[in-house]
């Protein structure tokens, strides 16, 4: 929690420094330093659960083509000799 809480910060410091760079007003910048903080907040939330979402997608199409396989041998062996 510390690190986001750092992240944020800093993430705020460079959206403000970038505005200052490019000589925006008074208003712009501290709009733009919240927006920032928030974003550099939620960013690893949203990654997480992008990755935990692909993670558990390929999980899951794995045990499918297992229990298909499994299946396949299962229909071979009954199935009686002609």
């Amino acid at each position: 929690m510390f690190s986001r809480l750092i992240g944020g910060a800093v993430g705020a410091l460079v959206t403000f420094a970038l505005l200052w760079l490019n000589h925006a007003d008074t208003g712009a910048w501290a709009t733009a330093a919240i927006v920032g903080a928030i974003a550099a907040f939620l960013w690893p939330i949203v990654v997480g659960w992008y990755l935990g979402h692909r993670a558990r997608t390929h999980r899951d199409d794995k045990i499918e083509a297992e229990v298909q396989r499994r299946m396949e041998h299962q229909q071979q062996e009954e199935t009686p000799p002609r």
